[in-house]
């Protein structure tokens, strides 16, 4: 179920200033893939999400589910939650803790008054899918965080509803399980071939996760793209500062060759990819990743995007040395294999490819 929102507006007051919560957003969800709302806290994510289902009413805009139109201010339409064919996970899971799993899986048909063999079949179904058979009778407050998620993932599935929401429903658990739930989670929403929204602050939640994620700030969508691209070669600043660790070095384009640009910067001439073709002459970012900094072989110090730094901190994480160089006045950040024998203080030649390099506009 494709989901359309056109020009949505949500404000507050906060101590009698106006806060666009969300700033004319337009969009368009596909249906059966998975989209993430990515973004820092107060970007407007969980606002969005809630006005699709119905929870806020927007100040502004229209929004459709398929083909129903649900919001629109100017044509005065509100679609209840509840008659929206929707499904929502909460980040609280929301689970009765008075109730075995059984009911509280069963209990949005409950509500609505579905006869109770029909129940019984929805309800084993769902707890099927998500791996809980046998353990109705079992009192939800005894349930892991794990199988918590996995009750409230059935309650919200068990109406069969044509989009699923979730927001920022791994959030509570330890890193662990996040890790092993979110790999679940995708593996069930693959198999479901159903619309979801997930909304998170979590970059790597979103890498994992989404089919496509809109990243959000200050209450608008700046990008919009797979998990590749936004991560390799998005086209913002803020964006690719904040889907992973990032290399930002000013300067600017001094000639085109190609899909390539020469670049000229305070540690010296680099290549890069240009993507966003930017002239000769105009002043650009240049982004590498940490991952991307790799150690240089002697024989390519006449290579481009080769150079000599110091070595300002390592600390060891295991799979890695997270590390701090210098190339001049510019401190970046690296990983570097934990198999070699390097030291703090020690000078090194380092080297990025050109084709993992990109440039952005300022």
């Amino acid at each position: 179920m494709e989901i359309r929102i056109h020009d949505l507006e949500r404000n507050y007051y906060s101590e009698g200033k106006l806060i666009k919560a969300l700033d004319h957003v337009t969009l368009t969800i596909p249906a059966n893939r998975i989209f993430t709302l990515l973004g820092p806290r107060g970007c407007g994510k969980t606002t969005l999400l809630r006005c699709i289902v119905g929870l806020e009413v927007p100040d502004g805009g229209e929004i459709y589910i398929g083909d129903e139109l649900v919001w629109s201010k100017e044509k005065n339409i509100f679609v209840p939650p509840e008659q929206r064919g929707l499904g929502m996970v909460f980040q609280t899971y929301a689970i009765w803790p008075h109730m075995n799993v059984f009911d509280n899986v069963a209990y949005p048909l409950q509500t609505g008054k579905v006869e109770k063999d029909k129940i019984r079949e929805k309800v084993a179904k769902a707890l099927n899918f998500v791996q809980l058979d046998g353990f109705e009778k079992r009192p939800a407050t005894k349930l892991s965080g794990g199988q918590q998620q996995r009750v409230a993932l059935a309650r919200a599935l068990v109406a069969e509803p044509k989009v699923i929401l979730f927001d920022e429903p791994l959030s509570n658990l330890d890193a662990k399980l996040r890790e092993e739930t979110r790999k679940e989670l995708r593996s069930f929403l693959t198999e479901l071939q159903i619309t979801a929204i997930y909304v998170t602050h979590d970059r790597i939640e979103a890498l994992a996760l989404s089919d496509l994620i809109a990243v959000m700030r200050a209450g608008r969508i700046v990008e919009i793209g797979d998990p590749k691209k936004i991560y390799f070669n998005s086209d913002h600043q803020f964006v690719a500062d904040f889907i992973g660790r990032a290399n930002l070095i000013s300067g600017s384009v001094t000639k085109i060759e190609g899909d390539h640009a020469l670049f000229t910067s305070d540690i010296g001439p680099l290549r890069a990819l240009n993507s966003q073709q930017i002239p000769a002459g105009e002043k650009a970012i240049l982004c590498v990743r940490p991952e991307f900094i790799r150690l240089a072989h002697e024989h390519e110090e006449e290579t481009p995007n080769t150079f000599r730094s110091r070595v300002e901190s390592l600390i060891f994480i295991g799979e890695a040395y997270e590390g701090e160089i210098r190339i001049g006045d510019t401190l970046m950040t690296t990983t570097i294999e934990p198999t070699q024998q390097i030291s703090e203080g020690d000078t090194i030649s380092i080297a990025f490819d050109p084709d993992h390099c990109f440039l952005l506009a300022t």
